[in-house]
């Protein structure tokens, strides 16, 4: 059994205890996650991926109690090979209730054009839509770190400035596509600029985020799926 439905459970039968001739209403929630290495978590405990932090913080939360997530997710993948990734994996049928998706770093990473990311990126979003059962409020899309902070970037010389600028092109166009769409877009992209170069904030690889970090993506998840109506 899952640390995430034991604690549901455990919340669960404090709430009939207090309240025993009013049982709670139970809403279960199915949640997709679609990504990269941020959301594999390359390099931390799969506790600590942000995904499975979400499930653990909504449990403990509500009356909302969310099954394991289905994560699509593997380090390297640029969105066209998230697309390939989710052929493969052929997720449920019955679509979500949920679904977040934060793609697009190794697009940059490999010198690809934004007007590329642009179009990749929409159909992507678009599929997401889909998997949401056409419910775009139930779609959150995270904006892209800046992995130029990272202990990594800074051992290789990396030029900050241009990584910098190409990250932010990224973002302004993902921003720009959501609100096209009425998608929610949290941006996690300045606050990783101070806090990403940290030493506990990276993982051993010091290229990818430890579990602090994604701790406050979490945080930031919670807040807006708390917004939904379910």
């Amino acid at each position: 059994m899952s640390i995430s439905l034991i604690s549901f459970i455990s919340s669960l039968f404090l709430v009939t205890l207090c309240n025993p001739e009013e049982p709670m209403e139970l809403k279960t929630i199915n949640y997709l996650a679609l990504g990269d290495s941020y959301t594999i978590g390359e390099g931390v405990e799969e506790k600590d991926r942000y995904p499975n932090q979400l499930v653990d913080k909504m449990n403990t939360s509500g009356n909302l109690f969310f099954y394991p997530a289905t994560i699509i997710a593997k380090t390297g993948w640029t969105v066209d090979e998230l697309d390939a990734g989710i052929n493969a994996r052929q997720p449920s049928e019955k679509g979500y209730d949920l679904v977040t998706l934060l793609i697009g770093v190794n697009n940059q990473y490999r010198g690809r054009p934004v007007e590329e990311y642009e179009k990749d990126f929409e159909a992507m979003l678009n599929r997401a839509i889909g998997f949401a059962r056409g419910k775009n409020d139930r779609v959150i899309v995270l904006s892209i770190p800046d992995w130029a902070v990272t202990g990594f970037a800074k051992a290789r010389n990396t030029d900050q400035k241009k990584v910098g600028a190409e990250i932010d092109a990224y973002n302004a166009a993902k921003k720009a596509i959501c609100a096209k769409h009425q998608v929610t877009f949290i941006d996690i992209t300045e606050e990783y600029r101070i806090i990403g170069g940290q030493p506990e904030m990276m993982a051993s690889d010091r290229l990818h985020p430890s579990g602090l970090v994604y701790e406050k993506w979490t945080n930031e998840l919670v807040k807006a799926v708390k917004e939904i109506q379910f």
